[in-house]
Parts: structure tokens; C-alpha cells; sequence
């Protein structure tokens, strides 16, 4: 940002760190080849932008949302990482994850680019089924994280299965 050009505010602005704000906030960085950070899907709630290649999405407690970060040099890949993460309502219990405010639950965290591809085909083939993938069952992200960290294949998330979810969730209510 130069001068005294304020940021585009779309949603309002980016909470303090001690704010009462019941957001979960994630930062975002787009610098081609360099910084390459994204959200591959979740329901926003708020947008700041901070300048060109900077900006501050905002989500829901209780939304769910996948957050994917690469960073390269001229040597390489120095990260790559997918987290799948629950926004946390306002005084529960939170994991810590960098670029992201207060935090949150995290579902799934997958490291190196071979695995996160994975992830990637994995959400792929759930919204090809015709499902959200921000309304897939926490359940199964998990699921999907330990079955890679172990080594095995996850279980498809059909639509089957999903309904059953939907059910359960209905019933705790």
C-alpha cells in the first residue's frame, strides 16, 4: 500500500488480536511463484484486502474451510500444505495455525506437495459427486488425514454417506 490509500473493506475490517469478534480470519498472500496462499473452499463471510497481493478472509464459527499454502525460491519448494479447518465459536478451544485468527479445529493437515495434491483430487472427486465440500462430514476429513499419514487409501465420501451424515447431524441437534 502507498500513501495514505485506506484498503478495500469488504466485510469490515480485520479484528485486533484481543477483539470480541466471533470470526475466524485467514490471511492470504499471492506473490506468483513465490507466495502462494489460498483458500480452495469454505464459505467466506468477509473479505478485507489489504493491497495487491494481500488480503484477510473471514469465516463463520462452526464453518469449515480448506486452506492451502505453497512457497517457493529459486532453489524449490520450501512448503506445501493443506489444512482443513473448523471455525471455532467464541471461547472454545482452538489448535494455533499460522496466517490464521484466533485458529482453530484443525481436521486435516497434509505436508508435502505429492500428499496435498491427494487432498486436492480427493476434494475434487466429492464435488463431482454434487456435495460441498464445505458440508462433508468433519468425520471424514479426518479420516482421510490419518489414512494418508498412514500410508492407505481413504474411503470415497459418496453421497450415500453424506446423507447419513446429514442425519446424524440433524439428530443432535
Amino acid at each position: 500500500m502507498t500513501g495514505n490509500a485506506a484498503p478495500r473493506l469488504r466485510g469490515g475490517p480485520l479484528p485486533s488480536a484481543g477483539s470480541t469478534d466471533d470470526m475466524t480470519h485467514v490471511e492470504l498472500t499471492w506473490i506468483e511463484k513465490k507466495v502462494e496462499y489460498w483458500i480452495r473452499f469454505g464459505r467466506e463471510s468477509g473479505e478485507l484486502i489489504l493491497d495487491r497481493r494481500r488480503r484477510v478472509i473471514s469465516f463463520r464459527p462452526n464453518s469449515i474451510f480448506a486452506f492451502a499454502r505453497w512457497a517457493g525460491n529459486d532453489f524449490g519448494t520450501i512448503i506445501s500444505r493443506i489444512d482443513i479447518v473448523r471455525a471455532v465459536e467464541p471461547g472454545e478451544t482452538y489448535q494455533t495455525l499460522p496466517f490464521v485468527r484466533p485458529g482453530g479445529e484443525i481436521l486435516l493437515k497434509i505436508e508435502g506437495w505429492p500428499k496435498v495434491e491427494d487432498v486436492l483430487r480427493h476434494i475434487d472427486a466429492i464435488e463431482r459427486v454434487g456435495i460441498d465440500a464445505c458440508d462433508v462430514a468433519p468425520d471424514h476429513w479426518r479420516h482421510i488425514a490419518h489414512r494418508m499419514q498412514s500410508g492407505e487409501t481413504p474411503r470415497s465420501y459418496t453421497m450415500e454417506r453424506h446423507q447419513a451424515w446429514l442425519k446424524r447431524r440433524e439428530i443432535g441437534r
